[in-house]
């Protein structure tokens, strides 16, 4: 059987570009393994990972308690299905309802597929009700995924405009200006979802006026409340979860990425009033909550709670004061903004250029709503690779900037 290093690279981009859809734009390097917050090209080259798999990898690569516990769990049972129980799908939803403050948990495989059961149980718990309700308000430069549900309340139309029609009843209101979303909400509001700090929209935190103003429509309508917490959740910014830094208080959680560290699981987080209008039969999945992803996430779980999210809540200031010393060197960089190991750098010009010239000096970072350089470091980053990171995106910069 061949293997990823059995095949020269120019043969693995061949054989891509002849077999394989078409809808990502990949940069030129072939990735062959990882340590700790290293990713190795098939060439030898190691590249410092600022990106952790957008968000996934927040234990780095191959993290000694992870691997144990994916390869012990592929040696005893992988696969059951949801007919049957196993032991790790409770014990997780037990720790993660804890984590939240919510009651129930729905197992799947993404952190769309999370948003898509959010949007269902929010229009089940109306049904229940008596008083259907189907409209969902989400946020200018949100991002809830690229499935059909996620994608009807995800902003941006360049991921929209060729599937619609898309899921109907979803209102965009504005990021900023709190009235606009007061007068959006009535009692057809289903539900309004919004990020803590949108990702995929340039790292926005909300601000103080639209948490405001979240609370309010909520309690006025009765509409529930969405936390998307894909990207921000589960330590990312020192919190298990952000809308506890900022005075949320939500219906439903969508949880994602870093859960199972690299091995794919979802998970939608339930109030215990959401959680009482749900049927047998109304929401499923196959492989969601299996048992392989759910011992990676107790892995995942232990690790944080056994110091890791202690070390975020350390270094995330330490990052964050490094990276405004970093842009008060580069007349590029206009801000800084996110929390934690969440941050992104806004340039005054599309970042797309910063990408290739990371990589080209051994560092991985991604560009977002055009003029955002992204960083999700793992939480394993220590502080001298913090320094490591910056001198490297630092030559990036100025590269871009004389070019």
């Amino acid at each position: 059987m061949s293997t990823a290093t059995d095949t020269p690279p120019t043969t693995v981009q061949a054989v891509e570009a002849a077999h394989v859809l078409q809808t990502y734009k990949r940069q030129p390097v072939v990735f062959v393994r990882g340590e700790g917050v290293w990713l190795v090209a098939d060439d030898g080259t190691r590249y410092l990972d600022m990106l952790s798999g957008i968000g996934v990898n927040v234990l780095g690569h191959a993290h000694p308690a992870l691997v144990a516990a994916v390869r012990e769990q592929v040696g005893e049972l992988v696969h059951t299905s949801n007919l049957f129980f196993h032991p790790f799908q409770g014990e997780l939803a037990a720790r993660l309802t804890k984590a939240s403050g919510l009651e129930r948990a729905f197992f799947c495989n993404s952190g769309a597929e999370a948003v898509e059961g959010c949007l269902k149980f929010s229009r089940r718990f109306w049904y229940t009700a008596g008083t259907p309700r189907a409209q969902f308000i989400a946020f200018e430069r949100g991002f809830s995924g690229r499935t059909m549900g996620a994608l009807s309340t995800t902003w941006d139309e360049h991921y929209r405009t060729p599937f619609e029609p898309l899921v109907p009843e979803v209102r965009f209101v504005s990021n900023e200006d709190p009235d606009d979303l007061l007068a959006a909400v009535s009692e057809q509001t289903a539900a309004i979802i919004a990020e803590p700090i949108q990702g995929e929209g340039g790292v926005r935190p909300l601000p103080p006026q639209i948490v405001a103003a979240i609370n309010k429509a909520c309690a006025a309508s009765g509409a529930l409340y969405i936390a998307d917490e894909v990207q921000s959740g589960l330590g990312r910014t020192g919190q298990m979860f952000h809308f506890e830094a900022l005075g949320l208080r939500p219906d439903l959680i969508s949880v994602g990425k870093a859960l199972g560290a690299g091995v794919p699981i979802g998970a939608v987080l339930v109030s215990s009033r959401v959680a009482a209008s749900i049927s047998a039969g109304d929401h499923g999945t196959t492989y969601g909550g299996n048992p392989l992803a759910c011992r990676a996430a107790l892995a995942v779980l232990d690790t944080l709670e056994h110091g890791l999210l202690d070390h975020v809540r350390r270094i995330g200031p330490i990052f964050a004061d490094r990276l405004q010393a970093l842009a008060r060197k580069h007349p590029m960089v206009v801000e800084v903004r996110g929390a934690g190991l969440m941050q992104g750098l806004v340039l005054d010009r599309d970042a797309a250029a910063v990408v290739p010239a990371a990589l080209e000096r051994g560092l991985i970072v991604n560009r977002t709503a055009e003029r955002v350089v992204r960083l999700l470091p793992p939480y394993v980053i220590s502080e001298a690779e913090i320094t490591e990171a910056l001198s490297r995106l630092d030559a990036a910069l100025t590269a871009v900037q004389g070019a």
